[in-house]
């Protein structure tokens, strides 16, 4: 099956100094694809480079396998964009800036289309409103109402919940996964939340200094990760819990009866027997393992030292 979106040696050189380095990726139809990395990474510049708004120094972006630079009007019909960091035309009305973006795609019917997602969204009430008096959750949502507009076969989604509360940045995930299944939307979604960035994509990768540096699915970039923490509360035998941790040479840290210990998945069994065999109890205990937030703090730290 061919990609939805194809994207081939892409790179964008400003003068000497290189955004995005020679980067290659796809998305196939109905699949979210995460883009990840540090601020500067080159993400936003790639997004760019995907919408033509600027003008890559080389590569190939291939949109249902059509060339992009060949066939860009009929792809844009049918992809859209949204991000925290754009604005809309400060002074026209809600009402006025969808209407207009309606007219651009030729949207049938749709003043329809318009007051169905601004209730999916909850903001049938800023119709009225001009765009700068808006909030900048209310901002958000309008721009997102408009990435959806022309029923999008890809979405390139920027930051799409950055400014939203966590109740409507919920009901934001649920509609986009709703309009993935009725439609088999593929998407770009990039994000700082990592527990979204795991709950929203089927397959992520990772850009560094405008450079891929891994890519898979958020479970398998976790598994990456071989060391749990597990943490116990251990109230009658702390002085000795401190002693035994000092003698097996394993970091820890202390908040008053809690020990929390970095210790690999397959160590843990081991570690427990130990514990019990020199006499140290302990009433409660949880083991975290390790998640995508793990994985991209190490990789990118180990990138940046």
């Amino acid at each position: 099956m061919s990609p939805i979106l194809d994207v081939k040696n892409l790179t964008k050189q400003f003068g000497s100094f290189t955004a995005v380095n020679d980067i290659s990726f796809f998305i196939q139809e109905g699949e979210v694809l995460g883009l990840l990395g540090p601020n500067g990474a080159g993400k936003t510049t790639t997004i760019q480079m995907l919408l033509g708004v600027m003008e890559q120094t080389k590569g190939e972006v291939s949109y249902f396998n059509k060339s992009f630079k060949n066939h860009r009007e009929e792809i844009l019909k049918q992809v859209n964009y949204s991000s925290t960091y754009i604005s809309l035309p400060w002074l026209f009305t809600v009402s006025e800036i969808l209407e207009c973006f309606a007219r651009l795609y030729e949207i049938p019917d749709k003043q329809k289309r318009i007051d169905k997602l601004l209730k999916e969204f909850e903001i049938e009430d800023v119709k009225k409103k001009q765009f700068f008096m808006l909030s900048a959750g209310e901002k958000t949502r309008v721009l997102l109402v408009k990435a959806f507009l022309n029923y999008p076969r890809v979405l390139l989604l920027d930051e799409p919940t950055a400014s939203l509360d966590p109740e409507i940045a919920i009901k934001v995930r649920e509609f986009l996964k709703k309009e993935k299944q009725a439609y088999n939307v593929s998407m770009l979604f990039t994000s700082h939340n990592m527990s979204e960035v795991e709950e929203m994509c089927d397959r992520i990768i990772i850009l560094d200094h405008g450079k891929i540096i891994d890519e898979d699915t958020p479970e398998k970039l976790a598994n990456k990760i071989t060391e749990c923490k597990i943490s116990l509360t251990i109230s009658k035998d702390t002085k000795k819990a401190i002693s035994f941790l000092e003698k097996q040479n394993l970091l820890f840290t202390q908040d008053r009866f809690i020990f929390t210990v970095p210790i690999r998945e397959k160590r843990i069994a081991e570690f427990l027997t130990i514990l019990s065999k020199e006499n140290i109890t302990y009433e409660e205990i949880s083991i975290d393992k390790p998640n995508l937030e793990d994985y991209f703090l190490t990789v990118i730290g180990e990138k940046h030292d």
